[in-house]
C-alpha cells in the first residue's frame, strides 16, 4: 500500500523539483509521515563523459542509474531532498506502507531492480481467502525469478512475473499486461498499480481489482486525522512536463498531492497502460 511517482523526458536531465515544483515535492515527501515503512528512488540519466578505453578499462556507460532505498520514512530522511535535486531524464519514486505485515527489511524496499529494469508497486496481492501471494504455494511464478529481484514480498513476485515475460521476448508494456492477466486468474481483486522503468522507457499501469480504498488504508489515514486524503487512493494521474512553453515529457503519480485538471492533470483509466520514452518524451496510452 504505497505512493508512486515517475517521469520521463525527451532526454533532458530534470530533477523531481523541476518536474512537479518544490511545493508539490515537499508535499509528496511529507506523505512519508503516513507511508512510513521506507522509501526509494531510481534515477536514469545520461553519462557526463563519453565511453572510452584510454586506460585499458571498460568504457564508461552511456546511461547512469542512481538507486537509493531506505527503511526510514522519506519525511525524516535527509537523502530525500538530495535525491529530489538530482537531474535525470527518467525516474521512479516509491513511498512504502507495507502490506500484509511483510517484513520491514531493506530487501523489500522498492524500487526493485534486475535485468535492466526497475519496478515499484502499489497494492496487496492476495487471494479470496486473504492469503498473500508470498504464502501461496500454488503461486504461478517461478521462485527463482523472485530471487533475482532481491525481494520477498508480493511486489517482488509481481515484478518477477513481469521479468519472466520480458525473458520470453515480450516488450516491457506487453510483459506488464501479460503478467497481470496471469496473476488475475488467481488474485482477481488485487491491485496491480505499478511503474516499470528501463533505460529507454517508463511504463505505468493502473489495474485495480476494485476501485474503493481498502479499509486498512482508510483506518491508517483516519488515525492521522487525514481520512479525506485517502478517498481517491487508487487513482493514477498524468500531465505533460513543460519547459519554456514546450512539452518535454510526462509525469505520472498516484494521488496524495494536488493534481488539478486546471494544471493539465488527467486520470489514467483503470486497466490502462501509459508508455513513455525517456529519450523522446513521447507517450501513449493503451488498454491491457
Amino acid at each position: 500500500m504505497c505512493r508512486l511517482l515517475g517521469y520521463a523526458t525527451k532526454g533532458l536531465d530534470l530533477s523531481l523539483n523541476d518536474v512537479i515544483g518544490k511545493v508539490n515535492c515537499d508535499l509528496f515527501r511529507e506523505l512519508g509521515v503516513i507511508h512510513n515503512d521506507g522509501w526509494g528512488a531510481c534515477l536514469v540519466s545520461s553519462a557526463r563523459s563519453q565511453p572510452y578505453r584510454r586506460d585499458g578499462g571498460e568504457p564508461a556507460p552511456e546511461t547512469v542509474e542512481r538507486m537509493y532505498r531506505s527503511i526510514e520514512s522519506s519525511a525524516g530522511d535527509s537523502m530525500f531532498p538530495a535525491m529530489a535535486g538530482q537531474p535525470a531524464r527518467g525516474a521512479i519514486w516509491h513511498l512504502r506502507l507495507a502490506s500484509s505485515h511483510l517484513p520491514l527489511v531493506l530487501g523489500n524496499q522498492q524500487p526493485f531492480s534486475t535485468h535492466g529494469l526497475s519496478f515499484i508497486h502499489n497494492g496487496d496481492i492476495s487471494d479470496a481467502d486473504g492469503r498473500n501471494i508470498v504464502r501461496d504455494h500454488d503461486c504461478p511464478v517461478d521462485r527463482s525469478a523472485v530471487l533475482s529481484t532481491g525481494g520477498e514480498s508480493d511486489s517482488a513476485v509481481f515484478f518477477a512475473a513481469i521479468v519472466e515475460q520480458v525473458g520470453r521476448g515480450l516488450p516491457v508494456d506487453e510483459a506488464v499486461a501479460e503478467a497481470v492477466r496471469l496473476l488475475r486468474v488467481r488474485y482477481p481483486l488485487s491491485s496491480f498499480n505499478c511503474m516499470v522503468q528501463s533505460r529507454e522507457q517508463l511504463v505505468v499501469l493502473r489495474a485495480a481489482g476494485h476501485e474503493g480504498t481498502p479499509r486498512r488504508v482508510m483506518d491508517v489515514y483516519e488515525s492521522y486525522g487525514r481520512g479525506d486524503e485517502a478517498q481517491d487512493y487508487r487513482a493514477v494521474r498524468y500531465r505533460p512536463i513543460s519547459s519554456r512553453g514546450a512539452d518535454v515529457g510526462v509525469v505520472v503519480a498516484s494521488s496524495g498531492f494536488p493534481q488539478p485538471i486546471s494544471e493539465g492533470w488527467s486520470e489514467l483509466e483503470n486497466d490502462h497502460l501509459l508508455v513513455a520514452s525517456n529519450r523522446t518524451g513521447e507517450f501513449h496510452i493503451r488498454a491491457i
